[in-house]
């Protein structure tokens, strides 16, 4: 059987590639052509697809890919993804965060004389979902790029927005007021690979948790 365990897995590109790769190295799967060739996406003799992190759970959903590893913050933000969510492996930590600018309180006042108030986010559904559990009327701005500009110019009263050191909330002069929930990678699976390939899976599983627990 190989390191893998004969899954394909989807591995995401951008902040949790280079972690990635180190735990399937440390499972014995040699991927120094995933680290040296920037361009190419299938490593078919690997059992490996890269792809974006927020499409991971796409192509696990669709049984493209057995299992994958991808941020929290994803499965939260795409909650209606059909996929199990197997392990949390720990790296990649970052806090979804609602920040607004320093030295200000616009939300509370905005909700204090118009009982509601904006937000800019790339992630609606967290926002929305968090708001309207603690009781909060908000209006949601979706944005793609870089939402710490929205307050400073005023097309909203704060952000939701994930933050690793905080320091480019302290560069564009905003602060954080709450903490909305701790995001990691997490490994998750397809259902029907999960219930045909159980054995494989497992296998995998508890490689990894020893692996992740030294």
């Amino acid at each position: 059987m190989s390191p893998n365990e004969g899954l394909t897995i989807a591995v995401p590109r951008g902040a949790l590639m280079g972690e990635t790769l180190d735990l399937l190295e440390g499972l014995g799967l040699d991927v120094s052509e995933v680290r040296s060739n920037q361009r190419k996406l299938l490593f078919a003799e690997l059992g490996i697809v890269t792809m974006r992190p927020s499409d991971v759970p796409t192509y696990v959903e669709h049984g493209a890919a057995d299992i994958g590893i991808t941020g929290k913050d994803v499965l939260l933000e795409g909650g209606e993804r059909e996929v199990y969510e197997l392990l949390d492996l720990g790296f990649g930590r970052c806090r979804m965060i609602v920040a607004e600018r320093d030295g200000e309180d616009t939300i509370a006042e905005s909700l204090r004389r118009l009982g509601t108030f904006t937000v800019a986010t790339k992630y609606p559904r967290i926002a929305l979902d968090h708001f309207t559990a603690t009781g909060r009327p908000v209006g949601i701005v979706e944005v793609k790029g870089s939402v710490e500009l929205a307050p400073l110019t005023g097309l909203a009263d704060g952000i939701v927005d994930l933050t690793a050191s905080g320091r480019t909330l302290v560069e564009n002069r905003l602060v954080e007021r709450e903490e909305i929930v701790v995001c990691t990678a997490r490994l998750i699976a397809n259902p029907v690979a999960h219930k045909l390939k159980a054995a494989a899976i497992d296998s995998l599983l508890a490689r990894i948790g020893e692996l992740i627990s030294r």
